[in-house]
């Protein structure tokens, strides 16, 4: 579908300024500490990819304490409004559920003596997930709040990391009657504020496996090998692949992963791989989607060839994650929104590529952006993660007031 374009004709200072508004932005400042806090409980809560229902549960019932109407749905997306069904257009303000790594206890998460959070997850995407109940107490310490925020849908989704494979945005996209009152959507994604992603990187990824009889490395030897089959056809393939990492549009290639045999003297019964590719361009991995398949069933057949006593091996090809190359049109309502609201409140920042749940919205002609949720962090998807809340309100009043914009000029007739 495509997103009907709908001018912006709300300025970002002239709503600042607003009843709601300005309540509501005022509160990030006066609330940093209770904010800081929530961060870390969130954080403390484990939620790996596939695992997320504690962490679910956590934000539905905190975000219910706050007076949102919550609901996990069939995905275990948490979803939260100020009133069951809001009618008219709706704005999303999304954040992921998952993480990389997960703390093994509560410890894992801690806060250093220059202030810094540490731990799995603490950026990505603890701050995502900690701007929403921000948001959500902000909201809610206005009066009439639904005069502004009625149309506003808070959501907490599963399965953004690895081979989540953005389940739970493709769940929220695939209700129909959901999509067509779409507004926009800001996915709330780590912290840094100097980048809006409005192009989605796009990805395909693979597990290739060979299987065979397995034996002893001397007395079986000349046995068909999976191990020999998955190298040789990884090998071909990477080789095959344009050198120039600077070409636009670019492509790369990854085998991220092999798994194999039971030791140095065993003939492999089966091997495995795990291939990532990516590009801007939904062809150019199609191209290398091909390309693979064709180094695959080539390693297959030199093996076979090769063997002795009849023995074979047998390749099997899966796709485990598919992310949709797209873009956001550059004349979209959502654009001039949140390019308003930097420069009414300093914001510097570029234009971004990246594989974020806004890939899902994007190719589907859907206005969506992925911003982060203020504050700064590093160090993400590893044990070494950190984040500093300095800042972060300047973050929460930029999505506060971009959903209103957002809101604002979608209004009902």
């Amino acid at each position: 579908m495509e997103a009907k374009l709908i001018p912006v004709t709300t300025s970002a200072g002239d709503l600042a300024a607003r009843p709601g508004v300005r309540e509501a932005m005022q509160c990030f400042t006066r609330e940093k500490q209770w904010v800081n806090d929530m961060h870390l409980q969130i954080c403390r809560v484990p939620a790996p990819t596939f695992m997320e229902q504690e962490r679910a549960e956590w934000m539905s019932s905190t975000l219910r304490s706050l007076g949102w109407h919550t609901s996990i749905d069939r995905a275990g997306n948490v979803l939260a409004a100020l009133e069951p069904n809001p009618p008219g257009p709706l704005v999303a303000v999304t954040a992921h559920l998952d993480t990389v790594l997960a703390p093994r206890g509560k410890e894992d998460i801690s806060v250093d003596r220059q202030g810094d959070f540490r731990g799995p997850g603490v950026s990505d995407n603890g701050a995502g997930l900690a701007a929403l109940v921000a948001i959500a107490r902000a909201i809610r310490s206005v009066p009439r709040p639904t005069e502004v925020w009625g149309r506003l849908l808070l959501v907490a989704n599963v399965g953004e990391e690895g081979e989540g494979n953005l389940r739970g945005m493709r769940h929220l996209c695939s209700q129909p009657a959901l999509v067509a009152r779409f507004r926009a959507l800001l996915v709330l994604d780590g912290a840094s504020l100097d980048r809006i992603t409005t192009e989605a990187l796009g990805s395909r990824r693979f597990e290739v496996s060979f299987a065979g009889t397995g034996g002893h490395s001397w007395s079986d030897y000349g046995m068909a090998n999976p191990v020999h089959a998955l190298t040789r056809a990884a090998a071909a393939f990477v080789d095959g692949q344009p050198p120039d990492p600077r070409a636009t549009p670019r492509v790369t290639v990854n085998v991220g992963l092999i798994e194999g045999g039971t030791g140095i003297n065993a003939i492999a019964a089966s091997a495995r791989a795990k291939v990532d590719i990516r590009s801007e361009n939904n062809e150019l991995i199609d191209e290398q989607v091909a390309a693979l398949k064709a180094a695959v069933i080539r390693a297959e057949e030199v093996e076979n060839a090769r063997a002795v006593n009849g023995t074979r091996v047998v390749a099997k090809f899966r796709e485990i994650g598919s992310r949709p190359a797209a873009r956001l049109r550059s004349d979209a309502s959502l654009l001039a929104a949140i390019r308003s609201v930097d420069a009414h409140l300093g914001i510097r920042a570029r234009l971004d590529c990246s594989s974020t749940d806004a890939n899902i919205p994007l190719s589907m002609g859907l206005e969506a952006i992925s911003i982060g949720a203020g504050g700064n962090g590093g160090g993400a998807h590893t044990a070494g993660e950190w984040y500093n809340p300095d800042g972060r309100d300047l973050g929460l009043k930029r999505i506060l007031l971009t959903a209103a914009i957002m809101l604002r000029d979608s209004e009902p007739e």
